[in-house]
């Protein structure tokens, strides 16, 4: 048993790695430290062992097949798991020093973020952290392709371990000489008639936003699209329509934001770990940062989750 474990481990974290560099062999080869040749006899060798066939060649690359596929779905966590454990040993004897791939959202560039991440940095000078900034889709895709330990996602996605940190305010953005500029509140209602910048379809924000103004009573006339909330605030502020978006973490000229009249236009803002058991390095980052999720305040357009 203990020849056979020896054996599948190298060729089942070859099959994944296979799956995430899209079928090609010599990115796969490369991301392990491998020739490719060995790449190749760990895939073929899973293949004899299970006796079904796992790729299928298609010009410079291959195409996993259905069975390899499920097979990949089902191992990735375990094999994290494992690499997690084996990690854990190592830290043991050296705690404080250690490797963080650490993602979080683009519109989250500034202020809480960078705060927390700046504030246990100093406090764990050997701890280096690897970050990225991406759309939330790509940060949960690199979660389970085991290249982030943890990341910061609105909303979080359920089929990962996470927990809820805060919520993100949303409120009406116009531009600074509209009709509603002065107000402290504004109803839904009132933004029927306008004109709204907003994210793609497949955005969640979008969602939200189409959503709550069909719970309004009236479908958002959404003239132009923007994949970044930056980019959006500049257009409104050149009075090109209304928006809904977390507040601002600093003023921006040209705009007001107003608070939207009711409860529920929130999203929800999580830490998101890629297995069950992170690393004792990443579980120090993870405590840290649920520790001081109560200093989250309406100033950076997050409240505490209650």
């Amino acid at each position: 048993m203990d020849e056979l474990v020896d054996a599948l481990v190298p060729q089942l974290r070859a099959l994944v790695e296979l799956a995430d560099q899209d079928g090609h062999m010599t990115d796969a080869a490369a991301a392990l430290g491998v020739p490719q040749s060995t790449m190749s006899r760990r895939i073929h060798g899973l293949e004899r062992h299970l006796g079904v066939p796992l790729i299928v060649p298609a010009g410079r690359a291959v195409v996993l097949t259905e069975q390899a596929r499920t097979l990949v779905a089902e191992i990735r966590g375990p094999l994290a798991e494992i690499g997690g454990a084996v990690t854990d040993l190592a830290e043991a004897a050296d705690p404080d020093h250690g490797i963080i791939r650490f993602g979080f959202p683009l519109t989250m560039g500034a202020g809480v973020i960078p705060d927390l991440l700046a504030a246990f940095s100093a406090e764990h000078p050997g701890i280096r952290l690897d970050l990225k900034q991406a759309h939330g889709a790509v940060l949960v895709d690199d979660l389970r392709g085991g290249l982030l330990d943890a990341a910061i996602i609105i909303p979080p996605p359920r089929q990962l371990p996470h927990v809820v940190l805060a919520n993100q305010l949303i409120v009406a953005v116009v531009p600074a000489g509209h009709r509603l500029a002065h107000r402290s509140t504004v109803s839904l209602t009132e933004l029927a008639e306008e004109r709204f910048i907003a994210n793609p379809e497949s955005y969640n924000l979008r969602t939200l936003t189409d959503a709550w103004c069909l719970q309004a009573g009236f479908a958002p006339q959404v003239k132009t699209e923007v994949t970044e909330f930056s980019t959006i605030r500049e257009f409104v502020s050149r009075g090109m329509g209304v928006a809904l978006l977390p507040r601002s973490v600093r003023p921006v000229d040209g705009l007001a934001e107003v608070a939207l009249r009711g409860s529920g236009y929130v999203r929800e803002v999580a830490l998101v770990t890629a297995v069950r058991r992170p690393s004792r390095v990443v579980q120090r980052l993870h405590d840290f940062i649920v520790d001081r999720a109560g200093e989250w305040t309406a100033a950076d357009g997050i409240r505490a989750s209650s």
